[in-house]
């Protein structure tokens, strides 16, 4: 049995498999998954269940990301949540784009993982780093 970190043998599966410059998706329970993307970590439980920032904590804790990208539309629609997230990326590069843009970037990351926030554009592509 697993000690400590994440417990879900899918979501350990897609850090540990994610590389340099690949991308994974953490999402509010909205965003659309398209079905080019094989690997679909769905955690939502009910609304609030996971709450986002708690899912992308877990994440981050155990990925190293060196750029995120999220939609321009954050900045006004839920500007708190956007500070939330910049706040946890200090000295990693932070993108922008619009909605239509982003959802169509999101069919060539290598994976999903979704939580059961209804904040909208709580949705954030992190670019794998490396560690040394």
């Amino acid at each position: 049995m697993k000690k400590a970190g994440i417990l879900h043998p899918g979501l350990n599966k897609l850090i540990a498999e994610t590389g340099h410059t690949d991308e994974i998706v953490v999402t509010d329970a909205g965003l659309p998954l398209p079905e080019e993307v094989n690997t679909r970590i769905d955690l939502a439980l009910k609304e609030g269940m996971i709450p986002f920032l708690e899912l992308l904590d877990t994440v981050i804790d155990e990925l190293s990301v060196e750029k995120i990208i999220m939609a321009e539309e954050i900045k006004t629609a839920s500007p708190k949540m956007e500070r939330e997230i910049i706040k946890r990326f200090k000295d990693v590069e932070v993108e922008y784009m619009p909605h239509i843009e982003f959802k169509k970037r999101t069919k060539t990351v290598r994976g999903f993982v979704r939580s059961g926030e209804f904040t909208p554009y709580a949705n954030v592509i992190l670019v794998g780093g490396v560690v040394y």
